[in-house]
């Protein structure tokens, strides 16, 4: 197996949601990194209790040029979008939305839920791909055993586990959930990079500490990924990964397109209300507005060129 730098990028808090924001510990974008694979956005939250916070209640608001992916450690999210999927977010399970062209969803944390805590994700689509049709996937993978951890690869495969989800670039996406002192090696494709987001505990992985909300980035060439939990309680993170993303993007707001002009023109869809992002029912209340664009043009931003492992030897 190769050996592997790690680079360590670490959060900050940033609102989420608008009026009614909740604090969520933002890894992916930063200057260092815009994306690991297609991954392009990593906001982590929780855990949050409800009661004291008001929890998750993000009203319609629209996308373009990505999938989002939600992914939930405790607590339930309803899910409405302009597709016409109502759905429940509920840990283990994946709720993944397509809004290439466009669509508007609304987030809305339940009246049962006491504590809220997961992952939000987002996946850049490739040009070929990012004015695809509205679309809505959930999946509830099972668990995988190995080396002392279990596994839920709920996008792409690891140890012997695949995901049926449609994506639109090579990627992986699972929860490991490491027993106390243990080690786990995972065979990875040395096309793909990878990044994990230790979400509770202190986690090794190849040699690097990370510690919780800290995300370690390994570049492409690894044929395999070592963790250890150095916790004397288990350790949860989330692994994701995939082929690295050539394209330059153009992110602002929760619209990812390629020019300073396709986000202007979202922005006027979106504020006209036109039919480009259609309506969420079931909602109550009014649409978030869209922000004032900044006076300079929206640059491009692209990842820096794919670290590769060094070989052993």
């Amino acid at each position: 197996m190769s050996t592997t730098e790690i680079e360590v990028l670490t959060a900050r808090d940033v609102p989420l949601g608008g009026p009614r924001a909740m604090t969520v510990r933002r890894t992916l974008p930063q200057r260092a990194r815009t994306l690991i694979g297609a991954w392009c956005f990593a906001d982590h939250y929780g855990p949050d209790d409800v009661a004291a916070t008001g929890g998750m209640d993000v009203a319609p608001h629209p996308h373009i040029g990505l999938q989002t992916v939600s992914w939930l450690f405790s607590g339930e999210i309803e899910h409405r979008d302009s597709l016409g999927s109502h759905a429940y977010v509920r840990p283990g399970e994946l709720n993944l939305m397509t809004g290439g062209h466009g669509i508007s969803h609304t987030e809305v944390s339940t009246a049962r839920t006491t504590t809220l805590h997961g992952v939000q994700l987002w996946v850049a689509l490739p040009e070929e791909h990012r004015n695809t049709a509205r679309d809505f996937q959930h999946y509830a993978p099972g668990t995988v055993r190995v080396d002392g951890a279990d596994i839920r690869v709920f996008l792409g495969s690891l140890a012997g586990s695949s995901s049926p989800v449609r994506t639109f670039t090579p990627l992986l996406g699972a929860e490991l959930l490491i027993d106390p002192g243990a080690t786990v090696t995972l065979r990875t494709d040395p096309a793909f990079e990878h990044g994990l987001l230790v979400d509770s505990g202190d986690v090794r992985l190849a040699g690097t500490l990370l510690r919780p909300a800290e995300l370690g980035y390994a570049g492409v060439g690894a044929d395999g990924l070592t963790l250890t939990n150095e916790s004397d309680v288990p350790a949860r993170a989330v692994l994701l990964g995939g082929t690295p993303f050539e394209e330059e993007i153009v992110m602002w707001w929760n619209f990812i397109g390629r020019s300073h002009e396709d986000i202007v023109e979202a922005r006027e869809e979106w504020e006209k209300a036109s039919d480009r992002f259609g309506t969420v029912d079931g909602y109550p209340g009014d649409r978030l507005p869209a922000p004032a664009l900044p006076n300079a043009r929206i640059a491009p931003r692209r990842n820096p060129a794919p670290r590769v492992a060094p070989a052993r030897g």
